[in-house]
C-alpha cells in the first residue's frame, strides 16, 4: 500500500462577527451596524466559496476562543492570546502535517482559484503570500518543514512593513507572490469593495 496524500489546511482566521465588536477601523466610518453587516457577509461568502472543496480542509480559527457554536460545521482551533503573530505561530503549530494557508476574513473577494494556486506554489516554495493594497497580506501558505522557524517575529503589524517584514524573516528560502488584493478595514475600502460586488 501506498502512503497517503498529505492533508492541505485552509484556515479561516475571524473574530466572531458581534455588534460593536472588532472592525473598530470600518466601524468609525460606517458605524457598527454597517461594519457587522460587512463582517457577516464577508465571512458567510467566504465558507461558502471556500468550505465545500476537497482539496483542503477548512478551520475556523476563532476569537474569542469560546463561544465556538457559529464557525460549526467547520473545524474549529482557537486563536488563544497575543499580538496576531503570536495568534499565527499558534495556529500554524497545532494543525494536523500538511502545507497550511491562511486567510483573514476580511478579503471577501478570496476565489477557489487563489487558494489553490497557492497551495501549488507551496509545490516549490517555502512560503507564499497574498499582498495586500495596504502593505500587508491577506493570505499566508507554508509548507511547514521539519524545525522550520516561522517567520512572525519581530514583524510590525498592521503597518504597511508586515509583508516586507515576514518576507525578510524568510531569509534565503523561496517565497512565491499571488495576486494584489485589499483588505477591507474602512470606509474607503468597503465603497470600493461594494461597487465592484455590484459590477458582478
Amino acid at each position: 500500500m501506498g502512503a497517503e496524500p498529505t492533508q492541505q489546511h485552509l484556515v479561516l482566521f475571524s473574530r466572531q462577527p458581534r455588534y460593536g465588536v472588532g472592525k473598530r477601523r470600518l466601524a468609525a466610518d460606517v458605524g457598527n451596524l454597517e461594519a457587522v453587516r460587512f463582517a457577516r457577509a464577508a465571512l458567510a461568502r467566504l465558507r461558502r466559496t471556500l468550505g465545500r472543496d476537497p482539496r483542503w480542509t477548512l478551520w475556523m480559527a476563532v476569537s474569542p476562543d469560546r463561544p465556538t457554536d457559529w464557525a460549526a460545521p467547520a473545524r474549529v482551533i482557537p486563536q488563544g492570546p497575543g499580538h496576531l503573530g503570536e495568534k499565527l505561530e499558534r495556529v500554524v503549530r497545532a494543525l494536523p502535517r500538511g502545507p497550511v494557508v491562511i486567510l483573514g476574513a476580511d478579503t471577501p473577494t478570496v476565489t477557489r482559484q487563489d487558494v489553490a494556486r497557492a497551495f501549488a506554489a507551496l509545490g516549490n516554495h517555502d512560503a507564499v503570500f497574498g499582498p495586500a493594497r495596504d502593505g500587508g497580506y491577506w493570505l499566508i501558505g507554508l509548507r511547514r518543514r521539519p524545525r522550520m522557524h516561522l517567520p512572525f517575529e519581530g514583524v510590525r503589524w498592521s503597518t504597511q512593513h508586515a509583508l516586507a517584514d515576514t518576507v525578510a524573516n524568510m531569509q534565503t528560502l523561496p517565497v512565491a507572490l499571488l495576486r494584489l488584493q485589499e483588505d477591507v478595514d474602512d470606509g474607503a475600502s468597503l465603497r470600493r469593495y461594494l461597487s465592484q460586488a455590484r459590477r458582478g
